[in-house]
């Protein structure tokens, strides 16, 4: 007898309809390599989870985002990483927003009309690189002028706004008020600015659907209205991302339960279920997979005594596991799962994405090692 996938058994936050639509969204883009915007149009009232009810949102918690992006992963991870980023730049907004930018902005990303996307990592750097060489010079008439490029955007050329990280250079010594202004800073900035230049030129290797590439600043003039946060706070915005709870390992977790679906879809269509070895192997994979859920649950939860390290913790386990899932699961289909094409072989590819997108299990491996400095030896 053949078991309900793990799948099956947790209450859906996206309609049948949406999944069978996302699946085949899924395997159009692997193909081509190009966004799917009808895939996203679709996507509706998804987008508002992580606004604020008070801004038409459904004012969902990273637990509620993590369920959703992991739900849309097991048909379509591109779409996924694609509605993680947007819930970021929400949540970000939502939290370190002027009133005047939570009413601007909040609304249009609740109802699905602007998408959101983040642009951080320099052209140049690797996703576990702490710097940024783009610059945003403050002139005398308040505006700020952004140059650089940004690299790996997921949502480029189909995001209408932008969170983009540059190292603030403020008139004068960058000290106001006895407060020094200077250093990374995010500003938002919308598709139509003069100077900001989105372009689909990356031929990834997975995510094939995410609208990854590239995003230049070409003396692109802002306002100081469009600024995110204080000046220099780029890194406290990260910090408070990453103790939000909502992680990329909720990518991984979805990813994994569809190699899982797959393989065991496949077991039984070739009559080899009643075969202990591969119930066995089945059983391995099921075990790992709810041991990542697990910790991604606990990450939403925030019940960790240091949810910044739950979260890296959720992302650097989950990602690991997506990516064995994906090779088990191939052990057991055997040379099907080596086909050209072949779904597993996406998943794969999607799964060593996450890997490396930032924070990359590079950079979670960084972070995690610092926090065991200056433990005092003990019992606990």
């Amino acid at each position: 007898m053949t078991s309900i996938p793990i799948e099956s058994r947790r209450p859906a936050m996206i309609s049948a309809e949406l999944r069978a639509r996302l699946r085949e969204s899924a395997e159009q883009t692997s193909r081509s390599g190009r966004p799917d915007p009808s895939a996203l149009a679709r996507l509706g009232g998804l987008l508002a989870a992580a606004v604020p009810r008070a801004y038409g949102g459904a004012g969902g918690d990273a637990a509620d985002l993590n369920r959703i992006v992991e739900q849309l992963a097991t048909v379509n991870p591109s779409v996924a990483i694609l509605t993680y980023q947007h819930f970021a730049v929400a949540s970000r907004i939502a939290e370190w927003g002027t009133s005047a930018q939570k009413a601007h902005y909040l609304p249009a990303l609740a109802d699905g009309t602007c998408l959101a996307a983040s642009a951080w990592n320099d052209r140049g750097a690797s996703a576990a690189s702490r710097t940024t060489d783009s610059r945003g010079a403050e002139h005398a008439d308040g505006t700020w002028v952004l140059d650089g490029g940004k690299t790996f955007t997921t949502g480029a050329c189909v995001a209408d706004l932008y969170m983009v990280q540059v190292n603030a250079e403020p008139l004068g010594s960058g000290v106001r008020d006895g407060v020094q202004r200077t250093g990374r800073t995010f500003f938002l900035v919308t598709k139509s600015t003069p100077g900001l230049h989105p372009e689909l030129s990356l031929d990834l290797v997975g995510m094939r659907g995410s609208a990854t590439g590239v995003v230049s600043l070409r003396h692109c003039a802002v306002p100081e209205s469009c600024r995110l946060g204080p000046v220099g706070s780029a890194t406290k915005i990260i910090t408070s991302a990453r103790e939000s709870g909502a992680t990329l390992g909720a990518v991984s977790v979805g990813i994994a339960q569809a190699a899982l679906d797959h393989a065991a879809d496949h077991a039984a269509r070739q009559g080899v279920l009643s075969r202990p070895a591969v119930r066995q192997r089945l059983t391995g994979l099921a075990t790992r997979l709810e041991a990542a859920r697990g910790l991604v649950e606990w990450a939403g939860a925030r019940m960790s005594a240091s949810p910044d390290l739950a979260t890296l913790h959720s992302k650097l386990f989950a990602s690991t596991v997506a990516e064995e899932a994906c090779l088990e699961a191939t052990q057991i289909l055997g040379s099907s799962g080596y086909l050209s094409g072949a779904t597993l072989s996406r998943l794969l590819a999607d799964a060593r994405g996450i890997a490396l997108m930032g924070p990359s299990n590079e950079l979670c491996r960084q972070l995690l090692a610092v926090s065991w400095l200056g433990r005092t030896p003990g019992w606990g």
